[in-house]
């Protein structure tokens, strides 16, 4: 019977599983190992330490792993493959499969088949597979380029409405709310805070103008509705780039992170946008667990 790790390293967290060919044996979670936002360090320990975690759990060694798929962030980065390789080299047996971390999402939702995956968390990015198994992208380029529909592009909008209606005198609660999230009192410390650099981390302010969007803020409402609109957009394009390249022209569209997960409305205006713009794709209800995709490709071997 074969022993199989899935590893799924997100921007914000990292979640791993241990698994034999019918059943999970174990679970364990850690924070970020992303190389962009850690220290390599800081990484190790935690990837060390999480892989710790399972095998004790399951109370089984990982020498004995047959194969580990890892779905990481910045996977097309040698020095996160290089990490990666040596660091779970180092303490799991067998093969690596090592990919992207939307990678392991696609085949969470659709297992080596076509379909359309949404990602939207602290970045986004829309990736596709038709029935040939061409792959096709868009978004993706990180918060400077792009992002359209994330975390941290709800955050950055979020504020600039706020002064946009700031200028104009409409009423909006979004001023406020941030600079109590920040800690700060005056609209100086906000913009000071807001162009620091590096950058503050504007995905952390998603929740806040979603608790403002709650409240019947029209202004955050509007921004999470543009939110699902740009979403929409990238969703439409990878749709008509698969649709050229032959096939049916209809998709099932599988949707994952934190955002389209957990902001009901941003979900809501994507899906609505779509139903104008590309009534060929159908959105799956339910987010895709991108751990069951690397598990999945661990099994396969894929």
């Amino acid at each position: 019977m074969g022993l199989f790790l899935a590893i799924d390293a997100g921007g914000t967290k990292t979640r791993c599983l241990l698994a034999d060919d019918t059943q999970v044996l174990a679970r364990a979670s850690t924070g970020s190992v992303k190389l962009m936002r850690v220290t390599e360090a800081e990484a190790t320990a935690r990837l060390r330490g999480m892989l710790a975690e399972v095998s004790e759990a399951a109370a089984v060694s990982l020498s004995g792993v047959t194969r580990t798929c890892i779905g990481i962030a910045g996977s097309t980065i040698d020095a996160v493959r290089e990490w990666a390789q040596r660091e779970i080299g180092s303490v799991a047996g067998g093969d690596l499969v090592l990919c992207g971390d939307e990678e392991i999402a696609l085949e969470g939702a659709f297992q080596g088949g076509p379909g359309i995956l949404v990602i939207a968390g602290t970045g986004s990015n829309v990736m596709g597979r038709a029935a040939d198994g061409t792959m096709y992208g868009a978004g993706g380029w990180g918060p400077a380029l792009g992002d359209e529909g994330s975390g941290y592009w709800i955050g950055a909008e979020a504020l600039k409405a706020a002064f946009w209606a700031k200028d104009r005198g409409v009423a909006t609660t979004l001023l406020e709310e941030i600079g109590e999230f920040w800690g700060v009192k005056s609209l100086g410390e906000i913009v000071e805070m807001a162009n620091a650099r590096p950058s503050p981390d504007f995905a952390a302010l998603a929740p806040i103008v979603t608790k403002c969007a709650e409240s019947g803020d029209d202004l955050a409402i509007a921004v999470l509705e543009r939110a699902g609109d740009e979403l929409a957009d990238q969703v439409a394009l990878v749709a008509t780039k698969m649709k050229e390249s032959g096939g049916s022209g209809k998709w099932s569209v599988a949707y994952t992170g934190s955002v389209l997960e957990h902001i009901s409305l941003v979900r809501a205006a994507m899906v609505a946008a779509l139903r104008k713009s590309a009534p060929n794709v159908a959105v799956i209800e339910g987010a895709v667990d991108a751990l069951a995709g690397a598990l999945w490709r661990a099994r396969a071997g894929l």
